[in-house]
């Protein structure tokens, strides 16, 4: 057990297990959560008992800054010598943060580079958190919003997903609403059923990319389990238990789904859901170096969905010129590395 992956909740009760008194666990979350330090033995106020417990340590190892806008792509390295990776936005309302839950991820989306080298493990709460805290202190600013859209898939990732937010949630440490915090899934289904159950409201971004199943298959696994009728009937029942609007993250890849016959399937199967639709660029990979939409197909799918009724907008790209899509610094980080070694 590390101390620091503990909720405020796990960490009263663990305090109260070994005999200390009941206020060293605020002193404890406090100083992971809210003063965002790790070293124990910084602490002038607490025994030294306390200070010898282990905790979970995250550090930067690389930064890349864009010379085209503010965007700023990281490379963490986890205590076992994992890479993991997460982006910094800057927007007109404050920073945003996209962060990892998982070493890789086993979901095995054919334009994803997170995903080529399968799921190493999961990530746990602190890991999560840790990524926020050791960027909010390297450049001395507030992150306003997270979006877990980086290496892995968090419900498959479950427990560990919710302990996070627990954590980043809770009024002694970052004290985050539920409301800036977006969990972005491909559809595992049953864990949006239970996400639901917890009546947080948190925002729901669903990976879908393609209306039809059979092509949606070709690229996103997930679909031979769970159709997009199932991903979207899941989708709706968080949107309506939680009073959130959906969002549908949708990459576009030339001739594949930009058609108009995509755009018309579309706006059939979400005409009674609350959503909004992300219209993301292709960012290719040399697994999957397909044709990118042009701008104006974009513009000319965007207009379709608007025409339909669907609300829908198409994703400025950040960090173009660092390698910002998931994955695919830590993929090129561990590419070079093999080579080295061989």
């Amino acid at each position: 057990m590390f101390i620091n992956d503990l909720t405020f909740e796990e960490m009263k009760s663990y305090i109260e297990e070994i005999g200390e008194k009941k206020f060293r666990a605020q002193q404890l979350f406090t100083f992971f959560n809210k003063n965002k330090k790790w070293d124990l033995n910084s602490s002038s106020n607490l025994p030294k008992d306390l200070k010898s417990l282990p905790v979970r340590e995250i550090k930067i190892f690389e930064e890349y800054h864009s010379k085209i806008d503010e965007t700023v792509k990281f490379l963490f390295e986890l205590n076992d010598g994992n890479l993991i990776e997460g982006v910094l936005l800057k927007y007109e309302h404050g920073y945003s943060q996209c962060i990892s839950t998982q070493v890789g991820c086993r979901m095995g989306c054919s334009f994803c580079a997170s995903t080529k080298g399968g799921r190493i493990r999961n990530l746990t709460p602190s890991e999560m958190a840790g990524q926020i805290y050791l960027v909010e202190n390297k450049l001395g600013i507030n992150i306003s919003n997270i979006v877990l859209m980086g290496s892995g898939e968090p419900l498959d990732n479950y427990e560990n997903v919710i302990k996070f937010f627990d954590i980043i949630h809770d009024e002694n440490g970052k004290n985050l609403s539920n409301r800036s915090i977006t969990i972005s899934s491909c559809g595992i289904v049953p864990r949006i059923y239970d996400l639901e159950k917890l009546k947080k409201p948190i925002n729901l971004a669903i990976s879908l990319h393609s209306p039809f199943d059979e092509d949606r298959k070709k690229i996103m696994p997930i679909t031979n389990r769970y159709s997009i009728e199932e991903v979207l009937a899941a989708s709706k029942y968080y949107s309506e238990g939680t009073g959130t609007r959906i969002t549908l993250e949708y990459t576009l890849i030339k001739d594949v789904n930009d058609r108009e016959i995509d755009a018309d399937e579309l706006i059939r199967i979400t005409k009674d859901i609350k959503v909004h639709v992300n219209l993301i660029p292709l960012n290719p990979i040399k697994e999957y170096n397909k044709g990118k939409t042009s701008p104006k197909g974009a513009k000319k799918f965007q207009n379709m969905l608007l025409k339909g009724g669907i609300n829908a907008t198409i994703r400025r790209e950040l960090g173009s010129d660092i390698s910002a899509s998931c994955g695919q610094l830590r993929r090129k980080r561990l590419e070079n590395e093999n080579s080295k070694a061989n």
